[in-house]
């Protein structure tokens, strides 16, 4: 891989690509979607579904030719596990990433060593985006193995030149010495671990913004509020942003906010993005939020066209004050699967966590439950208090009031509330469980 770095006072890491204009990035895209879709014939399930469909490479002559490919679905990895979706020989192979297949078979992902070159170059480029130089001090704090927020930002931090720390996810006071020794300026953990990282360090007497470097924050891998990112932001001392990756794409580096933080822009010379109602699978208009649909141009290993990643965003725009032209997307409202029928109404955990950042009375540690009781849906929000004032009743009454009117406007239900002393929650170093479902007991 070359190890070309630009100067230091460069605000783009690989400028042609990052300055195109909207229509240099259609032609590109063009031009790479002709590519991949011939590509994609070397795979026995891609070619087997044109096949079937009666549809030739040669047909896609426009982005709108797009539309005439069928989507692919995370059942499509799972039943052409583990290698049926491959379009290069395995010997070309040099790495795989799986998810757990907790629930079922796993999702399998192949890549050559030109993918993970790309992957290392898309990160790279993220990083330097927000400030990050060869003479920063990069720690990721999450999870290697199978799990790709740690290769892929470890590639990435070394590809632009940083010295880093592998620290791993969890061990929160090794987190804080490495910080503390060894000068860390930027961290990459999911948010609610940042939350968790702040608390042990108000135990040992740290303060981030007089005892350490720290200057940036990449967070990611678990839907977060904006109201979540500023009160990170405020008891971090740093800049948070936000950043999209998924195994079935590469990992993280697909999308990163630029310090606009006004979207993330989602790199169109490596996908292409759609963004469609899940329900009729038919485009919608830039605003509306709908399922995000990703086709990747430069894979090698395991090309994906139309996948659908069940996240649910909206189009931002399609220029930026930063001076790059690709597509800003919202932060992911949720998954369209992970969305909470409750008594009729659609509900979305972060809807409830927007609300819950509010109180400046609370901490950022909650849970919901959802049960049913006589045959009725109930939902019950534990929340975590900032400060513990249980021998103010009245207060801690006026509170839970004010909550749960709050909640009420937000998703047209009363849900009940229930505040707790912190640190009384359960809390995790990986992604944070925010929902748990008992109704299915009762089905």
């Amino acid at each position: 891989m070359e190890k070309f770095i630009p100067e230091d006072s460069s605000p783009y890491f690989n400028r042609e690509m990052e300055t195109l204009s909207r229509a240099e990035i259609e032609a590109l895209q063009l031009q790479r979607l002709q590519q991949t879709v011939a590509h994609c014939m070397q795979s026995p399930f891609y070619k087997k579904r044109f096949e079937e469909i009666g549809l030739k490479p040669e047909a896609i002559q426009s982005l709108q030719d797009l539309r005439k490919i069928p989507f692919t679905t995370k059942q499509d990895l799972r039943d052409t596990y583990p290698f049926g979706m491959a379009s290069v020989p395995l010997r070309e192979c040099v790495r795989l990433h799986s998810s757990s297949g907790t629930t079922g078979t796993p999702t399998v992902i192949l890549h050559t060593q030109r993918d993970l070159d790309e992957w290392a170059n898309q990160v790279a480029r993220n990083l330097w985006m927000v400030g990050l130089r060869p003479d920063d001090v990069f720690q990721n704090s999450s999870g290697y193995g199978m799990f790709t927020g740690g290769l892929g930002f470890q590639y990435g931090a070394e590809r632009l030149g940083m010295l880093t720390i592998p620290a791993a996810a969890g061990n929160s006071l090794r987190q804080i010495k490495f910080m503390t020794d060894f000068g860390t300026t930027a961290v990459h953990a999911v948010p609610s671990y940042v939350t968790r990282l702040r608390e042990v360090m108000d135990s040992v007497g740290v303060d981030p913004r007089r005892d350490t470097k720290l200057r940036v924050l990449a967070i990611g891998a678990e839907p977060h509020s904006e109201e979540q990112r500023r009160r990170i932001e405020e008891m971090m001392g740093v800049k948070a942003y936000n950043s999209f990756g998924m195994s079935e794409m590469c990992g993280p580096g697909v999308g990163f906010e630029c310090p606009e933080q006004n979207g993330l822009h989602f790199w169109e010379d490596y996908y292409i993005v759609e963004i469609v109602d899940p329900e009729t699978l038919e485009p919608v208009p830039d605003g509306e939020v709908g399922e995000l649909v990703l086709t990747t141009l430069c894979r090698e290993a395991m090309p994906l066209l139309r996948y659908r990643t069940r996240d649910l965003t909206r189009v931002l725009g399609r220029s930026c004050p930063c001076g790059r032209n690709h597509v800003r997307l919202d932060r992911m409202r949720g998954r369209s699967d992970d969305m909470m029928v409750l008594r009729g109404v659609n509900i979305f955990p972060i809807q409830i966590e927007k609300i819950l950042m509010q109180f400046p009375e609370l901490a950022n540690n909650y849970l919901i439950t959802l049960t049913t009781d006589d045959d009725n849906d109930n939902m019950l929000v534990e929340v975590e208090l900032e400060e513990l004032f249980t021998d103010d009743y009245q207060r801690l009454q006026a509170l839970q009031k004010r909550i749960q009117r709050a909640l009420k406007d937000e998703i047209l239900l009363t849900p009940h509330v229930k505040l707790v002393p912190k640190n009384t929650l359960p809390v995790s170093d990986g992604k944070a469980v925010r929902v748990i479902d008992k109704r299915k007991v009762y089905q």
